[in-house]
């Protein structure tokens, strides 16, 4: 029993042990598939620690000069320009590949839903900074002292110039220079000569000039349309949507290949940007609670505003869908461009957030252009930052106009690295202060500009993902998974039963009777020799009458039709007995008899063929008339044709008709 009782313990350990081995190896395999799937998030990861870590490091090289940081910075600036050369050919391929795939009104409601949720948040944003701004005030006029102003003074600048720009680059009058060069109203001094005078006056006149840049808002304002317009040619525009869905494909590979490259390039922008910065102490101690303010503004929207208004629209987790675009923000945090970071975003929410194809070609490209909520909630706060440095106090109509410029010149922004300061001469020249203290602000710019361009590309990534869902059941109607909606669905033609072909109406039907032998009264009712023994009927027409409802003799519930499962309310034997087997009578709302005859569905069959013929010979006549048309006059052939049609038409007699005339008699007179 002792060696029993041992081996059976010894048995159950090593159960115990295979168990745990079992479950570790699961657990291994769980950890290293993740690991698998996740491998180029994990290693962007450890290069934006590793580039932060290095630059903190390079700051305390003695004589670090430009030659060094430039060749700390050349792997980055090597990724972003593979990112900035696939940005043309991704934004051409998506938005005709995915306005293809649509008819021209569920890209309508598409684009209005995205226009709304780009505004609304874009608002908020700019709301949020403002608030953020006067409750914490990190403005204080002794900032400014001992700073040099490099920045140009205000040059009349007018947000009037900047809108029509925006209009103006809408509609690039030369679509290849729109690749390279967008349009911008610019001052220049004009000499204008002075009867009298040897030196002319210099005035200031408004001028367009071209700069260099790539008009993206021109581009994509293009291509909707030729994407819009290509959807509606149907078959014949297949090849052209071919070509650039096999144009798309090609481009996501690229980026999947430049993509591993990412880890090296981010580690090396952060460590070039973190060792160029001068004096890191005064920095932080004059600037601090600026860069407190928009951290905690962009923290508020991109953490909570946000997820909020997603799982408001959506009900599912915001959380989760953060786990799907982490690869593109960790991306936006390191290139700082929105642009260049739409590859990522796209490959983020197709594979791993399953976000419909159709939804992110249209959605991205829009919103990596005109929807900049963190660029919105930071020129406001750089306004107003700027304004309580200089101690000049805004009105309400001041802060309002803050709000409302900063919300456009963030959707005119263009999508590139530092493009907020650019913008930041309108907001400024909309209040009236003066535009030489952004100097202050370049200097911690290259970290506020990273973490604000990553709220950018979260808010985008958020609005494809609502519009994706409101728009999903119009997604599903255009593949052919679910019905129209009541309001624009037709239903098909009821189709026919025995039951509905019965008309109560009409004189019964009865199948025609075989040949019975002479009568001697005409107006008497047909009887088969057995009745005519049986029964005396009188020779007066007089006698002839038709059956009163008292005088119809309770039906039996146990008659039934003998070509029917159901039983049928029947009448009286003696009319059972003249009817033909396969018939069975059945009452109507008058108390008329009504029978019910086999081949009902074959009827609705030949009634179907005979109005298939008539819509055939309807559709003869119609070419015929138009040949006519189209010669001038009517030819003799055509003429005899069409005479040909119309006698068949006239002389045959459809199948329905023939029955009718041959089944349909009187109704019968009972004694």
């Amino acid at each position: 029993m002792t060696n029993k009782h041992l081996g059976n313990q010894t048995s159950a350990a090593l159960r115990m042990d295979d168990g745990v081995e079992a479950e570790l190896k699961n657990t291994t395999q769980q950890d290293c598939g993740w690991l698998s799937r996740n491998l180029l998030l994990v290693l962007t990861v450890l290069g934006v620690i590793a580039g932060t870590v290095m630059g903190m490091m390079l700051r305390y090289v003695p004589d670090l000069d430009t030659n060094t940081l430039m060749m700390v910075s050349f792997p980055g600036d090597v990724l972003m320009r593979m990112l900035k050369m696939l940005i043309l050919p991704l934004i051409i391929s998506s938005l005709i590949t995915g306005l293809a795939g649509l008819d021209a009104r569920s890209s309508g409601r598409m684009g209005t839903r995205a226009m709304v949720y780009y505004m609304s948040t874009t608002v908020i944003a700019a709301v949020l900074g403002v608030i953020l701004v006067l409750g914490i005030h990190p403005g204080n006029p002794k900032l400014r002292s001992g700073q040099v102003s490099s920045a140009p003074r205000n040059q009349e600048v007018s947000s009037l110039d900047a809108f029509l720009d925006l209009i103006r680059n809408l509609f690039p009058e030369n679509l290849v220079q729109a690749c390279f060069q967008q349009v911008q109203t610019v001052l220049k001094k004009v000499a204008i000569p002075v009867q009298n005078q040897t030196e002319p006056i210099l005035v200031n006149r408004k001028k367009l000039e071209l700069k260099w840049g790539m008009n993206v808002l021109g581009l994509i304002g293009f291509f909707i349309t030729f994407g819009i317009c290509m959807g509606k040619m149907g078959e014949r525009g297949k090849l052209m949507s071919d070509f650039f869905n096999i144009l798309n494909e090609i481009i996501m590979k690229m980026v999947s290949m430049i993509m591993w490259y990412s880890p090296v390039g981010i580690a090396s922008l952060i460590c070039g940007k973190i060792a160029a910065i001068g004096d890191l102490e005064v920095v932080a101690r004059q600037l601090g609670m600026y860069m407190v303010t928009v951290i905690v503004g962009l923290i508020i929207h991109g953490g909570l505003i946000l997820p909020v208004i997603f799982f408001a629209v959506t009900r599912k987790n915001p959380f989760m869908f953060y786990s799907g675009i982490f690869q593109a923000w960790i991306t936006a945090l390191g290139t700082a461009s929105s642009a260049g970071t739409l590859p990522v975003t796209f490959r983020c929410l197709e594979e791993n957030l399953k976000i419909d194809k159709r939804v992110t070609r249209f959605v991205l490209p829009i919103g990596a252009t005109i929807n900049m909520d963190g660029t919105a909630l930071y020129e406001a706060v750089a306004a107003i930052f700027i304004a309580q440095m200089n101690d000049i106090a805004l009105d309400g109509g001041q802060i309002i106009t803050v709000s409302m410029t900063a919300t456009l010149a963030s959707v005119g922004a263009a999508s590139i690295p530092s493009a907020g300061l650019v913008t930041m001469l309108l907001i400024l020249t909309a209040v009236g202060l003066p535009t030489q203290d952004i100097s202050l602000l370049v200097a911690v710019d290259w970290l506020l500009d990273r973490m604000r361009t990553s709220i950018n590309v979260v808010g985008d990534s958020f609005g494809a993902g609502i519009v994706d869902h409101l728009s999903r059941a119009e997604l599903a109607v255009i593949d052919g998974d679910i019905p129209l909606s009541d309001e624009e669905f037709v239903p098909p033609p009821p189709l026919l039963t025995e039951i509905d072909l019965i008309d109560p109406l009409k004189p019964p039907e009865l199948p025609p009777r075989s040949p019975r032998p002479p009568k001697l009264n005409h107006h008497a009712p047909s009887l088969t020799p057995s009745q005519s023994q049986s029964h005396s009927i009188p020779h007066s027409p007089r006698s002839v009458r038709s059956p009163s409802p008292h005088s119809i003799r309770s039906p039996s519930p146990r008659s039934v039709c003998s070509h029917s499962p159901r039983p049928f309310r029947t009448h009286s034997p003696r009319l059972l007995r003249r009817m033909e087997p396969g018939y069975c009578a059945l009452p109507t709302h008058d108390n008329q008899i009504t029978t019910l005859p086999r081949g009902f569905r074959e009827r609705g069959r030949d009634r179907e063929r005979d109005r298939e013929r008539d819509r055939e010979r309807d559709r003869e006549r119609e070419r015929l008339r138009e040949r006519e048309r189209d010669k001038g006059s009517e030819t003799e052939e055509d003429e005899e044709k069409e005479k040909m049609v119309d006698e068949a038409s006239d002389g045959e007699e459809s199948d329905d008709t023939a029955y009718d005339r041959r089944h349909t008699i009187p109704p019968c007179d009972l004694p």
